[in-house]
């Protein structure tokens, strides 16, 4: 079964790893292929050394890691950090399950890991944007978040749609939040 534990400069180029190939796999059509392409491994693990370097309190990065696959998954968050007129304390920065391991409940125990780790920074509510294309957005919303927010970004020279999803209370989470709860 695989678990669930903070990251460390280590586990960099692996964490880089399962961003690429998930970007590679969630975002085909959504993104331009150039992105996609374009997206190094090198550049991610040094990225994911100085994020995993820079945690303080209220802030998270999380890997799930498999005893025989090693790092199959990994989320980050944090304080919210995008001026915006929304009243979340916290966001999650990343949440990305490798591909070949998804549909697994890793995305669910890497999600209340964050929310935990915001808690324990006295971070009571938290946001998550997800493309709107994104049919990951479902699962935010399976997982109790609530639209808060819809934006359009130009991203990559491109106009993306962005949406919102948000938990305003991180003390008192829907049950289907929790790992253990039966769907």
């Amino acid at each position: 079964m695989p678990s669930v534990r903070p990251a460390h400069p280590a586990d960099a180029e692996a964490i880089a790893r399962v961003y690429v190939e998930t970007w590679r796999a969630a975002y085909v059509g959504l993104l331009p292929d150039r992105v996609l392409l374009d997206l190094s491994l090198e550049r991610q693990a040094i990225g994911w050394t100085r994020t995993i370097g820079a945690v303080g309190p209220g802030q998270g990065v999380l890997v799930a890691e498999d005893e025989s696959a090693g790092v199959i998954g990994v989320g980050s968050c944090g304080r919210a950090h995008r001026n915006s007129p929304l009243s979340f304390e916290g966001e999650v920065y990343t949440l990305y399950v490798d591909p070949d391991h998804q549909e697994r409940g890793l995305g669910r125990t890497l999600l209340d890991g964050l929310f935990a780790a915001l808690r324990e920074g006295d971070v009571g509510s938290a946001l998550i944007w997800v493309l709107a294309d994104n049919p990951a957005r479902f699962f935010y919303e399976a997982m109790g978040g609530a639209r808060a927010a819809e934006r359009t970004e130009l991203l990559w020279g491109k106009s993306l749609g962005e949406i919102a999803y948000g938990w305003p209370d991180l003390a008192h989470l829907p049950a289907l939040a929790r790992p253990n709860a039966s769907p």
